[in-house]
């Protein structure tokens, strides 16, 4: 099994933007746990992170049939891209939509998200464990 994981904008910051939010593991750490277990269960990750919303994009066009799933964590651009709303819509592809923080207990902007309709499930609020739980739901997808 092949997976892609997309990080959204400023998630390159983790550790040291407001770590009080987001907390302390880098994306290196969280990327290094992802690929640590992925690698027990001989599954393969294409890791992208990129601040701007097309990379993105092209990252889910790519996906579509080279990978059995999708992690994103779109980080701002959740609550606005319908560029990413539609690519995920247009993948034959499970996606999980994993956040850090929760994000309907912050500002309310940040309380909509435009991905929610058009992934499989979204994780929210279990900090860097929300990859490795939407890392689980796919590899155990079919046996549900």
């Amino acid at each position: 099994m092949k997976i892609l994981v997309l990080h959204g904008p400023n998630l390159n910051l983790l550790g040291h933007r407001e770590p009080e939010i987001y907390g302390e593991m880098s994306l290196e750490m969280i990327n290094q746990k992802l690929e640590e277990r992925a690698a027990v269960v001989g599954a393969k990750l294409e890791i992208v992170q990129s601040n701007h919303e097309g990379v993105l994009v092209d990252a889910l066009h790519w996906a579509a049939d080279r990978v059995q799933g999708v992690i994103i964590n779109p980080a701002a651009l959740t609550h606005y891209s319908i560029a990413l709303r539609d690519a995920i819509a247009s993948l034959p592809l499970p996606v999980v939509e994993v956040h850090l923080s929760n994000i309907y207990a912050r500002e309310d902007f940040r309380r909509r998200s435009v991905l929610a309709p058009v992934v499989w499930g979204q994780i929210t609020g279990f900090g860097p464990l929300g990859y490795l739980l939407a890392l689980e739901a796919l590899l155990t997808r079919k046996a549900w």
